[in-house]
């Protein structure tokens, strides 16, 4: 099969369109080459973590993978075998890089299998709650319900260890239970009303009251915006020295309609910047994820994109106004498969539409002696 040449910095030119590419490439086993990657970052090119990501996709599916290196602008991946599941995988970037970004990477090629058997299993280490990436919190009570209910998938998260910036050394264990498929199409366009917000305000390494603050601020904050203060519950916990690396702080939040949709919204701690501004930004990016009237939050959809390119038949899910990020996932998805994305501009939001290609494994040929 002739390789696929992709420009990574091709429309937002972060490194989403790297992770996309490569779980397509393993799953589809299409060789890709990406030059110009992350060319809209300064500096350009891989990070740590991208790096580890790669190394864990390519060793899923026995690829050969060239330019791999920290700092390089081109890589090639040719896998060699469709992915193995049912075994153990680890990552480690050695940095705080972000193991939410690895889970992205790396979770679709072990989703399927030809002859599902025991779960496979990702040991990822790192930052639990990065900057400019989902906090692992997110992808636990966003990300994977999302997978479960949509999708029929259930992939389990477990957070072994937390891990701050600058020292990482959070540790992060996955169940992935395989599926034959192929995966249902998605029809998302109802959301309900909000039934119950939660949350996790957390410090490590640093009092317990900066955790109250932001808890008291992005509570304040939702209820100002219309949402009844009896359906909010955010636990406010101080991380014991035994479960995380380093110190570190943040809140994330997660509402739950009656229509089964999640929504988030998050903000880390930095140094110099009231704990209250901290709730604030939280609860800010949970509003307005809400005020929109769509059925996902802004990061969800570009998240689900690879999913409904993978599942069979035709998806529809209204969103808020389209991101791109959410852009990019749809043309790398168009430029490896042959699902097709159609996008109806709404009043304050988008519908997304997706001929998904019905995706279910390829069953390795078997040779016979003569």
């Amino acid at each position: 099969m002739d390789t696929l040449e992709l420009d990574g910095s091709t429309l937002e030119g972060g490194g989403q369109l790297l992770r996309i590419a490569v779980a397509l490439s393993a799953l589809l086993s299409r060789p890709i080459s990406i030059n110009n990657i992350r060319g809209k970052r300064k500096p350009p090119g891989l990070k740590y973590q991208h790096a580890a990501g790669l190394r864990l996709v390519a060793e899923v599916c026995a690829a050969r993978l060239d330019g791999c290196n920290t700092g390089s602008t081109t890589i090639e991946l040719v896998p060699q075998s469709p992915p193995v599941t049912s075994r153990t995988y680890s990552a480690d970037p050695g940095t705080a890089g972000s193991i939410a970004l690895l889970l992205q990477v790396s979770l679709p090629s072990l989703l399927f299998s030809p002859s599902p058997g025991a779960p496979s299993t990702l040991v990822l280490r790192g930052g639990t709650n990065a900057a400019q990436a989902p906090q692992i919190d997110y992808m636990q009570h966003v990300f994977l319900p999302f997978l479960r209910r949509h999708l029929g998938l259930e992939p389990t998260l477990e957070i072994v260890k937390r891990g701050y910036f600058p020292k990482g050394g959070g540790e992060v264990h996955v169940s992935i239970p395989a599926v034959r498929g192929p995966l249902p199409a998605v029809t998302l366009v109802e959301r309900g009303k909000v039934k119950a917000v939660r949350g996790r305000s957390y410090v490590a390494g640093l009092p317990k009251s900066l955790a109250d603050a932001m808890c008291a601020a992005a509570t304040e904050v939702l209820v100002e915006s219309g949402v009844d203060a009896g359906l909010v519950q955010i636990d406010a916990v101080r991380e014991k020295p035994a479960d995380a690396a380093g110190s570190g702080s943040g809140i994330v939040l997660w509402a739950e309609t009656e229509d089964g949709c999640v929504f988030g919204g998050s903000a880390l701690g930095r140094k110099g910047v009231d704990p209250a501004r901290v709730g604030q930004e939280a609860g800010g990016e949970l509003v307005g994820n809400l005020a929109h009237g769509g059925c996902v939050d802004e990061h969800m959809q570009d998240q689900m994109i690879i999913f409904l390119a993978l599942a069979q038949g035709h998806s529809t899910v209204k969103t808020g106004p389209l991101t791109l990020h959410t852009r990019t996932a749809m043309w790398v998805a168009e430029q490896l498969t042959e699902a097709k994305f159609r996008v109806q501009e709404t009043e304050g939001g988008a519908v997304i539409e997706c001929d998904g290609i019905g995706y279910v494994p390829t069953i390795p040929a078997v040779s016979s002696k003569t």
